[in-house]
């Protein structure tokens, strides 16, 4: 059973107006993203702090558990949220987010009793379309806080974390586009062209 939370929590800085409201062929972006990955949600939640902005999506919107803690903070509130014991958690700025690869971390987190699912790129990882397993994530993201910790991977070495290869993301996400997060306008307009032509 998979919860997946939609993070609408940034400020946008470089875009100069909400990224998850802005217009994307036509509608919000974070609607376009709702939609690719509702067929594999068993619950679907959006976290945002400006809940007011949101209500046209008729969804299940949650404000920040611990305000103040940053990305850490909204990521413990995703997994918190949660009804179901595996949590896909997907920023709102990705047009591309892959069901299919959320489906392969989630096969994959069963077999190998794995706590975190993840990709892990030359950038690092990417938590931001990750799947968590409610269970084990919760208590290591609240030690991590507790300890004062403000990285959104300080708590990895407390569960067991399996990063996919490049293989393997190349076979869940054949177009490579699912981790393209849109920060600027011209972003934007690029990102437009590319699901034209999808």
């Amino acid at each position: 059973m998979l919860t997946v939370v939609i993070q609408a929590g940034g400020t946008s800085s470089r875009m100069g107006e909400d990224k998850a409201l802005k217009p994307f062929l036509g509608r919000p972006l974070i609607q376009r993203v709702i939609e690719r990955l509702t067929p594999i949600a068993d619950e679907m939640i959006v976290t945002t702090n400006r809940p007011a902005d949101y209500e046209f999506l008729n969804m299940r919107l949650v404000a920040d558990l611990k305000p103040g803690r940053g990305a850490l903070g909204g990521l413990y509130t995703a997994i918190a949220s949660a009804a179901f014991p595996f949590v896909a958690v997907v920023a709102c700025d990705m047009p591309f987010a892959s069901p299919m690869l959320i489906e392969g971390a989630r096969r994959l987190m069963v077999e190998e009793e794995a706590d975190v699912v993840i990709v892990k790129t030359e950038a690092g990882y990417e938590p931001f379309h990750a799947l968590y397993r409610r269970e084990t994530c919760l208590p290591a993201i609240e030690s991590a806080m507790d300890a004062d910790q403000w990285k959104v991977i300080a708590w990895f070495p407390q569960v067991k974390t399996r990063a996919l290869s490049s293989v393997e993301i190349k076979s869940l996400d054949p177009s490579g586009l699912c981790f393209w997060n849109l920060n600027t306008p011209e972003e934007f307009l690029e990102a437009e062209r590319r699901a034209s032509e999808q």
